[in-house]
C-alpha cells in the first residue's frame, strides 16, 4: 500500500475542515437527495438535464467528503513551541521585500490544505515558501519564481 500524504495544517485549518465535512454530510448530501428526486419526477432519465447535473454534483460531494476526511485523518499540525524565534517555519508569518526596491509582503506560512494567497496563505510547497523556510530575519536570498528569479530580504519573522 502506497504512503499517504501528511497535510500540514494550523488547529485553525484543521476545525475548518471539520466543519465543512460536517455541511457536507449533513445539509449538502441531503439538498443533492433532494434534488436528484424531483428531477426525477421530471420523466425519461436519459435527456433529463436536470437529473445529469444532481448526479454530477452528488459525485462532486462525494468526491470532496472523500478528500476532506482523507485531509483530516493525515493532518500533521504545525506547532512552533520553542522554535528559534527569527527562523521562516511552517505557520510563521513573515514580512520580505523584493530587491533592489521592492514593495514589503507579508505572508503566512501553511500546509497546502490551507493555503489561499487571497487570504496572505501560501503553501509551504509553494516555490516563495520552499525558498524562505530555513532563513532568518536580515538574509538576503534568492527565490525562483515562474517570472524568473528575484532578490528578497526577509524583514520580520512572526
Amino acid at each position: 500500500m502506497a504512503e499517504e500524504k501528511s497535510y500540514y495544517m494550523t488547529e485553525e485549518g484543521k476545525k475548518k475542515l471539520e466543519d465543512e465535512l460536517h455541511y457536507l454530510k449533513t445539509e449538502k448530501r441531503q439538498e443533492v437527495v433532494e434534488r436528484i428526486k424531483i428531477a426525477r419526477g421530471f420523466g425519461d432519465l436519459s435527456e433529463n438535464s436536470e437529473y445529469d447535473a444532481a448526479k454530477d454534483e452528488q459525485a462532486f460531494v462525494e468526491s470532496r467528503i472523500s478528500q476532506v476526511e482523507l485531509m483530516i485523518r493525515n493532518a500533521v499540525i504545525i506547532e512552533n513551541d520553542g522554535a528559534n524565534s527569527n527562523e521562516v517555519q511552517l505557520g510563521k508569518t513573515v514580512t520580505f521585500q523584493e530587491l533592489p526596491d521592492g514593495d514589503e509582503e507579508t505572508y503566512i506560512i501553511v500546509g497546502s490544505a490551507e493555503a489561499d494567497p487571497f487570504e496572505g496563505k501560501i503553501s509551504n510547497d509553494s516555490p516563495m515558501a520552499k525558498s524562505l523556510i530555513g532563513h532568518e530575519v536580515g538574509e538576503e536570498i534568492a527565490v525562483a519564481t515562474p517570472g524568473g528569479e528575484i532578490q528578497v530580504k526577509i524583514i520580520s519573522v512572526e
